[in-house]
């Protein structure tokens, strides 16, 4: 059983560090599986849209909702997000080296979201790498019952960790 999750500083920087890592893992010949976030800034329009990209190759799917300049509030789009989890489900049933999660985020700290996957994935010894934030990483740590290692936001050592965690009989790497 092995998972382990990372938290970085600044706007986006976990984002952009699981994306390269999964680009990263797939052209040594991995079997990504998850999904990597993609944060588009909205000139004027306030926050960033959300989307995530399915692994290994797409779709990309808009997870976030225009709510209005003035609106407060969480803007993601729970269907959006629950058709990803569905998209990644299919594809981890056919096989995955590492299951990469963008975000451990509110969704999973209720409940839902990628919870039940990240759990399959853990039956199935398959590597996980998630995202967390610090407002959800308590959440997180109950849901994984003190079994997930905090690793340092650097490429090279979330790239050593995961493949460390293969099978020596792995024709990846």
């Amino acid at each position: 059983m092995k998972i382990g999750y990372t938290m970085a500083e600044g706007r986006g920087g976990v984002d952009l560090l699981l994306a390269g890592l999964a680009d990263r893992l797939q052209a040594r010949g991995l079997r990504t599986c998850g999904t990597v976030q993609i944060n588009t800034e909205c000139e004027g329009r306030g926050p960033c849209d959300m989307d995530v990209r399915v692994l290994p190759d797409g779709p990309v799917i808009r997870i976030s909702q225009s709510l209005g300049t003035g609106a407060r509030g969480c803007r993601l789009d729970p269907s959006a997000l629950e058709s990803a989890v569905a998209q990644v489900e299919a594809r981890l049933a056919q096989g995955a080296d590492v299951l990469i999660i963008n975000k451990f985020g509110r969704h999973e700290a209720e409940g839902h979201g990628f919870r039940e996957l990240i759990a399959d994935a853990l039956a199935r010894e398959i590597p996980i790498l998630v995202g967390v934030n610090r407002l959800n990483e308590s959440a997180f740590q109950e849901f994984a019952a003190g079994l997930a290692l905090r690793l340092e936001p650097d490429a090279d050592a979330l790239a050593g960790w995961i493949e460390g965690g293969l099978p020596q009989s792995s024709d990846a790497a």
